[in-house]
């Protein structure tokens, strides 16, 4: 009886460690250090950490660390990864999300803020989890711009036969061969080399992620065409999420959406000292005809009302929204 009652504690000693250690949770991105998207996933680790009190943390790994984006949605999706922060390469899994790869279609933050609760929490956010994804909020990436070595990007055609990089996503390679340019998706962290070597001639991202990259380096011009604003879509692996406690889910979800609105700020002021940072180091800017853009954008609109099934209301539910007061 002395000896089974002495298994008995020495399993239960053995056993408290366990109970009493920190669930470890690592977030992945594929941008760099003081990029919009790195920023928002250490403020969501923050404050998720804060509620936790040494239960659970979070920490991030930037720079496509932990994979690109197409390679960490795998993982999320074999449960192998616990969290990750796509935002154009979320269409790849649940292509309603191509909504926000339409050129000109969000006008301003507050138009997004609009959207992300009308439009993508009711309507796209429940698509994720059939495929294994757990929306945890809706960030920033940014809005985007055209930088390249050849020459200014004015009007559509003045693309033609440029060799851009664009993001994994379908979407963005179609815009841009509606524009006459030569895409080619690759990942962020491929880009810079890409450059240096002449494979690509030009890129398309946020000012923030252009300063983050260093592109300024080897790009000679850069044109503000604000052609598309991409929200960030931090997700976890619905995998982990399944067997993570109430009160970890809780504050993920309660950190996520107070991490939107931070965000936005954030953004703002980023996007202008980063665009600064640019123009000091040299590169020869320009604005484009953006009724040109604008109209040579038509067939996208047209292409992903017709082959995403659920396209042309999302589309003029979003629009719609612009109109709204208070968007």
């Amino acid at each position: 009886m002395f000896r089974t009652t002495a298994w008995a504690a020495l399993g239960l000693l053995c056993a408290a460690p366990a109970w009493s250690q920190t669930l470890e949770l690592k977030f992945g991105s594929t941008s760099t250090p003081g990029s919009v998207q790195v920023l928002s996933a250490e403020e969501f680790a923050r404050r998720f950490n804060q509620k936790m009190g040494g239960k659970a943390r979070i920490d991030v790994f930037h720079s496509s660390q932990l994979g690109g984006d197409r390679e960490m949605l795998q993982k999320l999706k074999l449960g192998t990864l616990d969290m990750s922060q796509p935002s154009t390469a979320t269409s790849s899994v649940v292509p309603d999300f191509g909504l926000f790869d339409m050129p000109y279609l969000v006008k301003d933050r507050a138009h997004m803020a609009c959207a992300a609760k009308d439009v993508v929490w009711p309507k796209m956010a429940p698509k994720l989890e059939p495929q294994g994804y757990k929306l945890l909020g809706i960030w920033e990436n940014g809005v985007r711009q055209i930088t390249n070595s050849q020459r200014p990007i004015v009007k559509p055609e003045d693309l033609k036969g440029i060799k851009l990089r664009v993001p994994e996503g379908v979407w963005r390679v179609r815009m841009f061969q509606a524009y006459g340019a030569n895409p080619t998706p690759m990942a962020f962290g491929e880009v810079f080399v890409a450059l240096k070597t002449g494979v690509m001639d030009g890129q398309e991202n946020p000012y923030t992620n252009i300063v983050g990259g260093k592109f300024q380096e080897v790009q000679k011009f850069l044109t503000e065409s604000n052609h598309v604003y991409t929200p960030s879509f931090p997700v976890a692996s619905m995998r982990r999420w399944q067997s993570w406690p109430a009160d970890v889910q809780k504050a993920m979800l309660e950190a996520g959406a107070e991490v939107q609105p931070w965000t936005y700020e954030v953004a703002a002021k980023e996007e202008k000292e980063t665009k600064e940072t640019l123009l000091k180091a040299g590169m020869q800017f320009n604005v484009v005809d953006r009724d040109a853009f604008v109209k040579a954008s038509e067939p996208v609109y047209e292409l992903f009302a017709k082959e995403v099934p659920a396209g042309r209301g999302l589309i003029d539910e979003t629009l719609a929204l612009a109109k709204k007061p208070g968007c």
